[in-house]
């Protein structure tokens, strides 16, 4: 797998996705966000033997309006044949990575089910105990424990608010699976 930084906020290029394939297609063509992408470099060598490997997931960021140190993850998306692959996870420390190297402090996302909850554990990022207004979960890295922390408790309390929503029954049992862990371990560095 080979990831590619395409361009920060606000001059990010546009990136066009077929919608039956990637979730949230329609919204890289903004050119106001920033765009980073993992390609399948031996998908490539193996059906088209051209130099640029296709595109398997992408992700979209921008400045908080208010915070100057803090960077949005806005939409992530893999193609609907390579989920559970663990290529989000990777796809966002990569990002998470060249974010710090940048400047940036710290990095949120919100997050509206439990699948992509998991990749942003995977990634470090934690449970921050605040909903948007549309009830996303807002995650962060670094994590945001302070003082009496307990890591698998906020894990769980994240888990915890996905429960009470109608869920399909692989996210059910996803969430079953889960009951009473401890959080996934991240990697700190890009795999």
């Amino acid at each position: 797998m080979e990831y590619d930084l395409l361009g920060w906020p606000p001059d990010g290029p546009k990136l066009r996705l077929d919608y039956q394939r990637f979730s949230y297609a329609g919204k890289f063509v903004m050119t106001n966000t920033g765009k980073a992408v993992a390609r399948d470099d031996a998908e490539t060598e193996r059906t088209r033997g051209e130099s640029d490997a296709p595109i398997v997931a992408a992700v979209a960021f921008n400045e908080d309006r208010t915070d100057a140190g803090t960077l949005w993850l806005r939409y992530v998306t893999v193609d609907r044949e390579r989920r559970g692959d663990g290529i989000a996870p990777s796809l966002l420390r990569f990002v998470r990575d060249r974010a710090l190297e940048r400047g940036y402090d710290r990095l949120r996302i919100a997050v509206n089910n439990p699948f992509a909850y998991e990749a942003l554990y995977r990634s470090g990022f934690e449970y921050t105990g605040e909903t948007t207004g549309i009830a996303e979960l807002v995650l962060e890295h670094p994590a945001a424990g302070e003082g009496e922390y307990d890591a698998a408790k906020r894990y769980q309390a994240g888990l915890e608010e996905f429960r009470d929503r109608d869920l399909s029954a692989e996210e059910e049992a996803f969430l079953e699976a889960r009951r009473g862990s401890d959080p996934p371990t991240s990697s700190r560095t890009n795999t």
